[in-house]
């Protein structure tokens, strides 16, 4: 498929006409406005990369992108969407067609999707749809910006361990089938494996009975050995051992399954048992042969899932009031549509400034940093941004504001010491720490006698301790610390001056609601798939 960037044309006269006459006395929809105010936003040659020169013309890939763009808006499938650029007029208009245009076929837009996705321009669309907002006084640097996560279900079956292991095997025997069959039929018996494996594993009942269980366990590590032993053996093939559902095999492998010598001297292989033989982290633990990158995730105590997350970043300044006390907000279906193209008085509508996705174990605050990076690429760093307890430390909101410029405005995390958490007794909060001489005293007036900087998994820190002579016949020794020798005192672990500042000042503020600031607005929650073990 081919594709020579032309300008998009401008719509038909005809379409012009009745987009005018039906939309006279009524807000025009999201595709007349766009076309109105941004014209042709996604030029064609931005995606050229993505397509040959050569071959069958295909479909303007600028366009395809506007209508990918109305689909998601629209919260439409393929089909749906392609039918709307044959039926409707509003979609005409934007794409500049004429009246009598026949369309796509509806898996056009699929094609498109793998295309930008294989060649790294999905970032492209948002970026072009940003730097046109920017033109037209939209959006701009500084203001309120806020950031949630929530997450994204994998287009992939669920399978337990037995079934992961099951499939794993399957989809590796395909591939060989596929790549090599000559070689396969030399190293497996095809009939009696075609039996075990013709059928996808998760399409029939497995056996109840703990016993049948143990043994389809076992039947297919054994088989996962044989296969990758002949795949390894030296007058196989080099090549296969290149295909990615055998290095899939491999690793499901190694993180389900023990190979051990039994008492009579022969080898064993059993399945991992997580008490025993430990796991690997959920961050590596592969939960599908065809995902390789979806994983088990929880969030709270009632959100399980298998797939990723989705950060999605907004404008949310709030309206501002007209002279006689009415909101400047457009009249968009949110109440926050856009009043004009920047001029005065205008108020800007909140607006989608960046998104990242990572898989469903990276926390949010991993994410922090690398969200203001992408805000200073695009030049949309925003003056404060407001983001949930997930994402932020006391060390963040100092970086964030010597580095970026940026007030992060979050709750932070609570305290987590004993004292804190139980609600009685004297948490961190209640030592007063001088940095100045290297000393805390504590409520009762006391003071430390040890003050030593440390770095504890990466991080700068402070240990503070208090003599055990000090604290051993203080009255309130048992509300302070759960020290059961008399040698020893209290301890505390603090971050160094500026964070610790930063820290105590979040916390204290955190009980008093703020006024004038917006709600954080969460994605979509719904309950997905629990994680299921070997059954």
């Amino acid at each position: 498929m081919s594709v020579q960037p032309r300008p998009w044309p401008e719509p038909a006269p005809e379409i012009v006409a009745a987009v005018r006459a039906v939309y006279r006395r009524r807000e025009a929809p999201l595709p007349v406005t766009v076309r109105d105010r941004l014209g042709e936003l996604f030029p064609d040659a931005e995606f050229a990369p993505a397509f040959g020169v050569r071959g069958r013309p295909g479909w303007s890939p600028g366009r395809l992108a506007l209508v990918t763009v109305l689909q998601m808006a629209e919260d439409l499938t393929d089909r749906q969407a392609a039918d709307a650029v044959r039926d409707k007029i509003s979609w005409k208009y934007a794409l500049g067609l004429d009246l009598d245009e026949e369309g796509f076929d509806a898996s056009v837009l699929s094609e498109f999707r793998t295309r930008v996705v294989e060649h790294g321009l999905e970032q492209r669309v948002l970026d072009l749809l940003l730097e046109a907002l920017v033109a037209h006084g939209l959006i701009g640097a500084g203001g309120k910006q806020r950031t949630d996560s929530s997450h994204v279900i994998s287009a992939v079956r669920d399978l337990n361990r037995l079934e992961l292991a099951g499939e794993s095997v399957r989809a590796c025997v395909e591939a060989l089938a596929a790549a090599a069959p000559d070689w396969l039929a030399a190293v497996i018996d095809v009939a009696d494996w075609g039996r075990r494996y013709g059928a996808r594993v998760d399409t029939w009942r497995l056996p109840t009975s703990k016993t049948r269980r143990a043994e389809l366990v076992a039947a297919y590590g054994t088989d996962a050995l044989v296969l990758l032993r002949a795949i390894h053996a030296a007058d196989a093939p080099v090549w296969l051992r290149e295909l990615p559902a055998v290095d899939v095999l491999r690793r499901v492998l190694v993180q389900n399954y023990v190979i051990t010598t039994g008492a009579a001297g022969r080898e064993v292989i059993r399945a991992r048992e997580a008490e025993h033989d430990g796991l690997p982290p959920g961050r590596t633990r592969l939960s599908s042969p065809y995902d390789l990158d979806a994983r088990w995730a929880a969030k709270g105590d009632d959100l399980y899932w298998n797939g990723y997350k989705v950060h999605v970043t907004e404008t949310c300044d709030a309206p501002e009031p007209t002279p006689d006390g009415a909101d400047t907000a457009g009249d968009g279906p949110d109440g926050a549509g856009c009043a004009g193209e920047g001029s005065a008085g205008a108020q800007r509508p909140n607006l989608i400034v960046g998104v990242a996705t990572t898989d469903a174990t990276v926390p949010d605050a991993r994410m922090t940093e690398k969200v203001h990076a992408a805000l200073a690429a695009r030049g949309l760093l925003p003056g404060e941004h407001f983001v949930d307890s997930g994402y932020p430390s006391a060390a963040l909101v100092v970086d964030s504001l010597a580095r970026w410029g940026v007030t992060l405005v979050s709750p932070l995390l609570a305290d987590q010491s004993a004292q804190a958490k139980a609600g009685a007794g004297y948490d961190r909060a209640g030592f007063a720490i001088d940095h100045d001489t290297e000393q805390a005293t504590c409520p009762q007036g006391q003071t430390s006698t040890w003050w030593n900087r440390v770095t504890q998994r990466g991080t700068e820190a402070i240990v503070i301790r208090f003599a055990g002579g000090t604290c051993q016949p203080c009255p309130v020794r048992e509300q302070c610390t759960r020290a059961s020798s008399p040698r020893y005192g209290r301890q505390l672990t603090v971050p160094p001056r500026e964070v610790h500042a930063a820290q105590l000042t979040a916390r204290a503020s955190q009980d008093t609601p703020a006024t004038g600031r917006p709600a954080m607005r969460a994605g979509p929650v719904s309950r997905a798939p629990s994680a299921r073990p070997w059954r």
